[in-house]
Order: C-alpha cells, then structure tokens, then sequence
C-alpha cells in the first residue's frame, strides 16, 4: 500500500500533536467557576447573566484582588493546557480590560455585568488546547515563565488602577467637601 506525498516528498501521515477542528474537553470546574464568577445569576425577562464578578467587585480594592485571583487560576490551567503563548497574551488582555474598567466604583460594576473574561477565556482555552485534559499535568516552563512576566504585568495594571481610583474618590470628597 503505498502512501500520498506531500509536496516535500514526505508520506501524509497524520501527526499526534496536529489537532482536528473539533474542541478540546477541559475539566468541567473551570467551566464551573466561569459561570460562578460571569453568568451565576439571570435577569428574569431580560435574560441577562451576571456574576459573583461584578457582585464581589462592589467591594474596592478586595473585590477587584478576589476576582484577579479566580482569573490567574484560569490562566494557570490554560498553561497545563499547553495554549499558545498568543493565546495566553489574549486570555491575559481580557483580564486587564477586566480589571481597568471593573476597577472604576459603580460604572466598572456594570462592566463586569457584561464583560465575561473568564468565560471568554475558559472558550479560549477550549479552542486553543493542544492537549487533553487528561495530559494537562504540567506546561512547559517558557510558558509557566511567560505567565509570570503576564501576571506581574497584570498586578501592576491592577494595582496601578486601584490607586488611580482612590485618587479620583479622594480628589471628588475634597472638590465636594469644599464646596459645602
């Protein structure tokens, strides 16, 4: 039986670590704890999901710190999940915009409602997987060193933004202080 070449005269065989079109399976917590934290409550009516993201976002400073923690957690398993450092760029600039937007009181509380990071980054992983979830032990250490480089970059995004906030609040009770 002979086999069809390719167009550098190699015999098309099909390689283990060529993936099909068809969606990796994850383990079902990280389905399970981006619908807690983006989709966990629904608007009857409406059918709008939000969830303990933008809940426990109302709390300044700690809400925002709680919620990075469930995203690092994310990020972690997408390297396991062996993903692409492209794709962990992504997954990490959803997390940001998460948390520049989410961090402003009141109007980043409505952004979280609708910004789904983690579910967005849990659909990332799913597509983006170069293993299964029953090979997802360990990542490699580049991509465990480029999630670190992501992290500190994030936690400085972070943190940056928590100060800028109680900037702006003090900067508003002082205007508005002096003014009664």
């Amino acid at each position: 039986m002979e086999r069809a070449l390719n167009l550098r005269g190699r015999a098309n065989v099909p390689s283990t670590t060529t993936r099909d079109a068809r969606q990796v399976e994850i383990e079902e917590s990280l389905d399970q704890i981006s619908r807690w934290m983006d989709g966990l409550f629904r608007i009857p009516g409406v059918g709008w999901r939000f969830g303990l993201d933008a809940i426990v976002g109302l709390i300044p400073g700690v809400g925002d710190t709680a919620t990075t923690l469930v995203s690092f957690y994310i990020l972690a398993a997408a390297v396991r999940y062996r993903v692409p450092k492209i794709t962990l760029l992504r997954m990490g600039l959803n997390v940001g915009i998460d948390y520049l937007l989410g961090s402003v009181p009141v109007v980043g509380d409505i952004f979280d409602a609708f910004w789904k990071s983690n579910q967005m980054n849990v659909e990332l992983m799913r597509k983006r997987a170069t293993v299964s979830k029953e090979e997802a032990k360990r990542g490699r250490f580049t991509d465990w060193l480029f999630l670190a480089f992501l992290i500190v970059l994030l936690l400085a995004l972070l943190v940056g933004s928590i100060a800028l906030t109680f900037i702006i609040l003090r900067y508003i009770v002082v205007h508005l202080s002096s003014t009664f």
